[in-house]
């Protein structure tokens, strides 16, 4: 009877002990599936999540909205109108699969090489509204002032970029100093160059109201222009600095000896300002991108005579070029003015015959 009793209360410890184990049993099971195969589960999902973004948004887009803390300082992101641009981006996702998303700094492969208040500060701000395109905003002048500092120097200078975005840096002196086409030329062979080209008497008269404006006491324009001070002699000055860039055969001349004519590509001025959706257009298939730029980001300011940026997200204004931008010009007298055209029209003739396009000046 006594053995019997034992048992009796042994049973009841020894179920208590396999359903501590059995619990014991449930509790690792548990933990060896969160650990080996709810993290297998939650890597699908993020994945199939991106995988499903990706489709709406490009995905330069998508990663510069997760490191946006990481833009350069100084250097805008790679489109102020988000999703603007983002739409105009849809259907060419194909292209970035397999791609390294891992953002670096490169010399750039298109350079904005002149000309000197030809309009190229507007072309870079518009070109910087495409997501594709990395600009650095400063002029580096590195090609005729600073290239003793090296191409490392130059490289960390330039904005971080993704792959299949274009680094895209913008110096006007390039195109009219003598040591530029080699020096790039070094650089790399295949770098796309873009020259801004206008009306060069139009030209020269912005450039010398640039100058009276930051150095007051300067000789007249006519003064400047012709060598006895006078129009009668009609013998220009083709040395002073606002006449000579204007010069474009000349200057092209020297690139031409380093760069077929194919890698340059010329914006017409004139068209920049009263069309900058077509003169963007032509640009973008320059440099190989999807025309996302277009017409629905532009609008005429008649009181600065230039066209602006429609407002960006997040901004209670539109966005024009600052106030030196668009300024009226020195008057200058008609006669100067029918003379300089009578210089220029020999140059001008052989710049179209170069290019094989007709400016119109």
């Amino acid at each position: 009877m006594a053995g019997s009793h034992h048992l009796q209360q042994d049973v009841p410890r020894l179920l208590h002990k396999l359903l501590f184990m059995f619990s014991l049993a449930v509790v690792c099971a548990s933990l060896y599936f969160i650990l080996s195969g709810r993290c297998d589960f939650i890597l699908v999902d993020t994945a199939k999540h991106l995988k499903q973004t990706s489709q709406l948004l490009p995905l330069t887009v998508l990663f510069q909205r997760k490191n946006a803390s990481a833009t350069d300082v100084g250097v805008r992101s790679a489109s102020p109108f988000g999703s603007a641009g983002a739409t105009g981006a849809v259907g060419a996702q194909s292209a970035n699969v397999g791609k390294d998303w891992t953002a670096t700094r490169r010399l750039p492969q298109a350079i904005i090489i002149g000309v000197k208040k030809g309009g190229t500060r507007a072309l870079l701000e518009f070109l910087r509204l495409h997501p594709d395109i990395r600009a650095l905003g400063s002029e580096p002048h590195f090609f005729d002032r600073h290239y003793s500092r090296g191409l490392n120097w130059y490289r960390n200078l330039m904005p971080k970029a993704l792959e299949g975005q274009v680094v895209l840096e913008k110096t006007p002196r390039y195109f009219v100093t003598a040591d530029s086409p080699g020096r790039i030329h070094s650089m790399s062979q295949e770098v796309k160059l873009i020259v801004v080209v206008r009306d060069p008497v139009t030209r020269a008269i912005s450039d010398y109201t640039q100058i009276i404006s930051k150095t007051p006491g300067v000789p007249s324009f006519e003064t400047l222009t012709f060598h006895n001070g006078t129009e009668e002699a009609l013998k220009v000055d083709s040395l002073w600095s606002p006449i000579w860039i204007g010069l474009y055969a000349l200057h092209l001349e020297r690139w031409l000896a380093h760069f077929p004519l194919d890698q340059i590509h010329f914006v017409h001025g004139e068209r920049l300002v009263s069309d900058p959706a077509g003169e963007l257009g032509r640009v973008q298939d320059f440099l190989g991108l999807q025309r996302i730029i277009t017409d629905k980001h532009f609008y005429f300011n008649k009181t600065k005579g230039f066209p602006c940026l429609k407002k960006p997200e997040g901004s209670s204004k539109p966005h024009c070029l600052g106030r030196t931008k668009g300024r009226p010009h020195a008057d200058i007298h008609p006669q100067v003015i029918l003379r300089l055209r009578q210089f220029y029209q020999p140059h001008n003739l052989r710049f179209y015959q170069m290019t094989g396009q007709d400016f119109g000046w």
